[in-house]
Formats: structure tokens, C-alpha cells, sequence
């Protein structure tokens, strides 16, 4: 069987093409901070820019190869949580610190120094024996707990930080004082991608220049590492190895490959640590695309010591080194203490929310594909599921269901009454699902774009005029949802009057959202593409989709006036998206390897915040056998967000097509799902009020053995 699964998955490696997507030896800011990360000396504090306020402490520190000196803050916030934020003090603009993400701003807890050495600080948290012990040169931080030190930051002397510069050409010959020498040769420049970047035939050119940070962190005495979601790999995070890192990047990747640390189309910038005793949480909250490197050496039982000609046994503990590097922002990092899963759950939704309490119909199972044809389509297979007696809950209409790919529009051919469609289903307690994605035909007949475009909406390109890529509709703009006003008014489209031909039983999907651009950079927008506020794409490019679910819930609050919960499925999406709805694991692949990957890739969603999620039943690419489609079912039936989904070139499989044998097993899986809503409500509730994972992790040992013989 093994074989058989690697053999599966050779084949499918080749559907993804490298050559469209980067891997770490592309990507410049990782080089770069391999390469120069070992030619800057390392940094110190300066103990005579010590401040301590009311919410925080401040300290500058600086490089002796630049001189120019960073901020850097720490506060304590309720329940038990550190936060640390790097920025340089004075750049030459601001840089972008990511928003909206946080519930509120977080109560902080007065930090106590309590050091008598003038050479280091020590700040205390309130009453708790829970230490911030900063060492001032080389710059360290450690986190002690009852005496023991859980986590180093910077011991591995990796902090790194670019600092916004002028660009060469404004330089000219004269050199800027508060700035490191730069080897201003072309070639160095091209190598190091400091002002312009290339792939392929894409050239990304960098107004701000070279801006990424970097910091490392040694986790004492861990092994077990879970989290940075999302990945087609293991719950377990594994070792990276040289060259190699998880990639934070939304990125389309159609059939993505499986056991593969590139990144698809969300990311979670929050991983969680394990050992007997202790779990500890770090949320690096940065938008731009984020490289991730993990190494981990285990424990040995013990080594032998030669001391005064005797031998000693010592024990060396395990130890697990993180570096974080961002291609830019600040570097902005939380440390959740723990000290038990139970509270590292609720110190992250404190800070990004818990899991938006879903409407009970969501629960059910849902029927989708690409696409149903017409209102007769629907009707049929509506009818078939009373017919074979299998109970579901929501019939969902993809991009076809419009005219001709224009959101918020019906195709008057197929479907020339969707109310009356809606109030078939209505009439049998069910509900209708359909799609609507960031990008708009341009085309000035269309009312939609042509609003938008009025008001001027839309992504920018670097050049000031309406971004322009192709997707679906052909060529499209794509609207900015990271200006408030654009989300307001989008939120306003879902209004009955407004949405021709909607009901109160219809709720959206929203897809493509990375935002995916055919033809475009790795099928995403360029990074020199400007939203509100000046920002580039770069530095926001992974919290895009999680504005769109933000504005589409709550239009449909306002909707309903606030009476009835919004369902929202989004495939991008970031830290907190969880307060908007719901998550699937984008297009995946019939085949026996693919189901056993969703349910590993589901409980780092899970224990990352997003509980509300799932993977498309029977694959979303390709045929499957019958055997497969049963057991995707009964599996299917015990995963959070439970839906049935193919793409248009595939043979249609709703649940009666394979034969009396394999409905009655497929209904007898759906209908054992319907026996457990009042259960998983009951999970759903807890996970909305008390951050426990809907699907979790048991963490039932301390030994290697134990931990490993339960991870995927």
C-alpha cells in the first residue's frame, strides 16, 4: 500500500509547476538574510535609552556596522502574554504595521523591574513568576518561568532588520550618513534583489528598496511543534533543513503537491510548542510573505562527561530553534505563555477572536459543484436527495450561475427565476450558497464595476491608474478591500433590494481571494500594486482575503438587521479569520493521499484558531473510485465544515450514482452526521466561548514514542 501511495504521489507532483511558483532559493530576502545575516556584528541595548511607562517598556538598540538604532518595545498583556515589537525609530516612512486583526487593543499589565544589575533588565509580570530577562550585550531575551528558561529570543544572534533607505538613483555619489555602506555595483544589486526582483518574465521593482526583518527563537526543552497553517504536510512540523523553510504566501495552487511546505492559499502566522508540562505559543503578526525555518535537535538521554578523571552523566535536553523572516513590516510577536494547551488557546483568541458561532443549517452537509447548470439542474438533484433519503442542508451554485461571470447577476437563460429556486428549497428547510470572488469584469455596462470604478475602489497599479489581471471573467479589476469605505459599500451589495433575485437563504462563498491572478507573478497580484493608504501589495498581500470575508459577514448581518448569524466560506485567509466564518483546503485531489492529508492539514487549522473547516468531499480534482468516495464521506461526516464538491470536467458523483451498495453507505455516513449536530453545536459553542478546537490534538505523553505514535 505504501508504495502505491508514493507512486500516487509522483504522479501528482508534476501537475504543479515549479517554474510558476517560487522555492526559497528565488526568493531575495531570504537570501539575503542567509548571506548577511553572518557578516553584521550583533546588536546591544542601550541601557541609557531605558524607559518605563504605564503600558510598556522601551529601550533602543542598535548595530555597531549600521548605527542606526531600533525601537524596541515590550508590554505585558492580560493572561499571561508578552509583546514584543522591533521598529526602527526613525524611518524615512512608516512602515506598515498590520491592523484589524487584534479584537481591540489588548489591556496591558504593568511590567515590575525588579533587576540590580546594571548591565541586564529584568521585568517581572504582575504577581506571576513569569520573566522578561534582557540581556543588553549581544542583545538576548529570555522567558523564565519558576526559575526555568522556556524560550531565548535572539540567542542564535539572528535579529535582522532593513531599514527603509532612498533609493540609489536620489543618492547619487554622496552617501547617505545614517546608512550602512552598500555595494552599489549592478550586479551585487541583481543578486541580493534590493531595488528590483526578478522571476521569470515578472519584474517586481521595490520604491521602498530592501525592508525584510528577521529574529530567531529557541524553544527549551521542545520537540513537538504544530501550527503555520497552511500546508499540505504533516501536523507535526519537521525540520527544515538548508534552503528549505515553510512558506506564509496565499498563493492559487491548483492540485497543490502534498507534503510540501510552499505556500497555498492561507497563512497563519502562529505556531504552538508541546512538552510534558508546557505549551507555549508564538503569533509573529506580519501580512507580507513570511519564510519560516525550524530545527530541532531531540533530547539525549545522556552524555559522558570527563571531569577531574570521573565521569559524569549529563542529560542535554531537547531544543527547538524557530527564525522568522518578513519581507517587511515590523517585527511584531507575541509569546503566549501557557502554561497549558487549554491556555495558549484562549491567550491567541484573546487577541484574534474565537471562532464566529455558526448558523445550525451550516453544520449539515452540503452539496456543491462546478457547476450546476440550471434551475432544473438544482431541482433534479434537490429531488434526488429526498428520493434516496439522505439528509442535507445547503445546495451551493458556482461562477456559472452568473451572467457571464458577473458577481451579484444570474444567467437569465439558466436561471430565470432564482427566487422561485430559492423558495423550493426554502419550502424544505434548506439553503443556497453562492459564489462571489475579489476580482470584476471590466466592462462599463456593468453596473457593479462601473460604481466601483467611479469611486475609485480598486487596487491601484504602481503607475496610479485601475490594476488590471485576468481571471475568470477575462480581463478585471479587483476591488481594495483593505479601505474601509470599499468594505462598507461591498457590504451593502448583499442588501435584497440591491442583490436582484436574492433571499434570505442565501449565503456566499468567497473564492479566488489570494487574490488570484492568472498570468500574473506565482498567479498573484504584483507586489508593487498600491491599496489605501499608499501601502503596497507586498506588505499586506496575505491578509487580502480576510478583508473580503470581513466585508461579505458582515453585510450579511446587516442584511438580516442583525437577527440572523452570516455562513461565509473563504479559501484565503489569515490570523483571525476565524471571527468571519468558515475555511476549506482550496483544490484538492481525488486520491487516497489527499484524503489522508486533510486530516492532518484540518487540525492545524483547528488548533490554529480556525475550527470551522474542511476539505472538499471526493476531491476536487479528478475522478474517484467508489471505495475512495465512500470512505472521503466517512471521513467527511466527522470534520467540521462537511461539502461535496467537483470541478466541471468531472463526472458528476452525487451520492446515488455508484450503485445501491455505495448510497446506502454514503447515506448511512451523511445520517450519522445528522445524529451528532446537537454534539458538534455543543463543540461549536465551546469553541465560540471557551477557544477549544473543535478537532484537537491529544497531547497524551511527554516520551518521543508517545508524542510521535499520534501525529500524521
Amino acid at each position: 500500500m505504501e508504495s502505491a501511495v508514493e507512486e500516487e504521489v509522483s504522479v501528482e507532483d508534476e501537475a504543479v509547476d515549479k517554474n510558476v511558483f517560487k522555492d526559497c532559493s528565488k526568493i531575495a530576502f531570504y537570501k539575503r538574510q542567509k548571506q548577511l545575516l553572518s557578516k553584521k556584528s550583533t546588536y546591544r541595548v542601550l541601557l541609557e535609552s531605558v524607559t518605563t511607562g504605564k503600558d510598556s517598556t522601551r529601550f533602543q538598540i542598535t548595530n555597531e556596522a549600521t548605527k542606526i538604532p531600533l525601537l524596541a518595545e515590550v508590554c505585558g498583556i492580560e493572561g499571561n502574554i508578552f509583546r514584543l515589537k522591533i521598529n526602527e525609530v526613525t524611518p524615512l516612512k512608516p512602515r506598515y504595521e498590520v491592523p484589524d486583526v487584534l479584537t481591540s487593543k489588548p489591556s496591558t499589565v504593568r511590567l515590575i523591574s525588579c533587576s540590580e544589575d546594571t548591565d541586564n533588565l529584568v521585568l517581572a509580570y504582575g504577581k506571576e513568576d513569569l520573566k522578561f530577562h534582557i540581556t543588553t550585550d549581544p542583545f538576548k531575551i529570555d522567558l523564565v518561568s519558576e526559575g526555568e528558561v522556556v524560550m531565548s529570543i535572539n540567542s542564535l544572534g539572528q535579529l535582522y532588520f532593513e531599514h527603509l533607505q532612498i533609493p540609489p538613483k536620489e543618492r547619487a555619489t554622496k552617501e547617505n550618513k545614517n546608512d550602512e555602506p552598500i555595494d552599489t555595483s549592478q550586479e551585487y544589486q541583481e543578486a541580493l534583489g534590493l531595488w528590483e526582483e526578478k522571476f521569470g518574465k515578472f519584474v517586481d521593482i521595490k520604491a521602498n528598496g530592501p525592508a525584510s526583518v528577521g529574529l530567531d527563537f529557541s524553544l527549551h526543552g521542545f520537540e513537538h511543534l504544530y501550527g503555520i497553517p497552511q500546508h499540505a504536510e504533516s501536523h507535526q512540523l519537521k525540520n527544515t533543513g538548508d534552503g528549505d523553510a515553510y512558506r506564509l504566501y496565499n498563493l492559487d495552487v491548483y492540485g497543490y503537491k502534498i507534503h510540501d511546505k510552499m505556500g497555498i492559499y492561507g497563512s497563519v502566522p502562529y505556531l504552538l510548542a508541546h512538552k510534558l508540562g508546557r505549551t507555549i505559543g508564538i503569533f509573529w503578526l506580519n501580512a507580507s510573505e513570511t519564510l519560516v525555518e525550524i530545527n530541532t535537535e531531540p533530547a539525549v538521554e545522556c552524555s559522558l562527561t570527563q571531569m577531574d578523571s570521573v565521569v559524569v552523566k549529563q542529560e542535554v535536553k531537547s531544543q527547538t530553534d524557530v527564525h522568522w523572516m518578513s519581507e517587511s513590516g515590523i517585527i511584531d510577536v507575541f509569546l503566549l505563555t501557557g502554561p497549558t494547551p487549554s491556555d495558549v488557546f484562549k491567550q491567541y483568541s484573546y487577541l484574534t477572536g474565537t471562532q464566529a458561532m455558526p448558523p445550525f443549517f451550516s453544520l449539515g452537509y452540503h452539496q456543491c459543484r462546478w457547476n450546476y447548470e440550471d434551475e432544473q439542474d438544482v431541482k433534479a438533484v434537490d429531488a434526488g436527495f429526498d428520493e434516496h433519503d439522505i439528509p442535507y442542508d445547503v445546495m451551493w451554485l458556482d461562477i456559472e450561475h452568473t451572467r457571464g461571470k458577473r458577481y451579484f447577476t444570474w444567467d437569465r437563460k439558466r436561471f430565470p427565476n432564482p427566487k422561485r429556486m430559492q423558495e423550493l428549497l426554502k419550502s424544505k428547510k434548506r439553503k443556497l450558497v453562492v459564489i462571489s470572488d475579489p476580482h470584476i469584469k471590466i466592462d462599463p455596462n456593468y453596473v457593479l464595476y462601473a460604481k466601483a470604478k467611479e469611486q475609485g475602489f480598486f487596487v491601484k497599479n504602481n503607475e496610479g491608474g485601475d490594476f488590471e489581471g485576468v481571471c475568470w471573467p477575462g480581463l478585471s479589476s479587483y476591488l481594495d478591500f483593505t479601505n474601509p469605505k470599499v468594505r462598507e459599500w461591498y457590504s451593502g451589495l448583499f442588501d435584497f433590494p440591491v442583490y436582484q433575485g436574492s433571499t434570505d437563504i442565501l449565503f456566499i462563498w468567497n473564492d479566488m481571494n489570494e487574490p488570484s491572478v492568472f498570468r500574473g507573478p506565482e498567479q498573484t497580484m504584483q507586489k508593487n500594486a498600491i491599496h489605501h493608504g499608499n501601502w503596497e501589495h507586498r506588505e499586506l498581500h496575505n491578509i487580502y482575503g480576510f478583508y473580503q470575508q470581513m466585508a461579505t459577514a458582515e453585510g450579511l448581518i446587516q442584511r438580516s438587521k442583525g437577527k440572523e448569524r452570516p455562513f461565509v466560506l473563504t479559501r484565503s485567509f489569515f490570523a483571525g479569520s476565524q471571527k468571519y466564518g468558515a475555511v476549506w483546503t482550496g483544490d484538492n485531489r481525488s486520491s487516497w493521499s489527499y484524503l489522508r492529508i486533510s486530516i492532518p492539514m484540518l487540525l492545524t487549522l483547528s488548533i490554529t484558531g480556525i475550527s470551522f473547516c474542511g476539505a472538499d468531499v471526493g476531491g476536487f480534482i479528478g475522478n474517484p473510485e467508489a471505495e475512495l468516495l465512500v470512505r472521503w464521506y466517512q471521513a467527511g461526516a466527522y470534520q467540521p465544515f462537511f461539502r461535496g464538491h467537483a470541478t466541471k470536467n468531472t463526472k458528476r458523483r452525487e451520492p446515488w450514482l455508484f450503485g445501491e451498495k455505495y448510497t446506502r453507505l454514503i447515506r448511512e455516513a451523511i445520517r450519522a452526521r445528522y445524529t451528532l449536530l446537537p454534539y458538534w453545536y455543543t463543540l461549536f459553542y465551546h469553541a465560540h466561548v471557551a477557544s477549544e478546537p473543535v478537532i484537537r490534538k491529544c497531547f497524551i505523553g511527554s516520551s518521543s514514542h508517545t508524542t510521535k505514535s499520534h501525529h500524521y
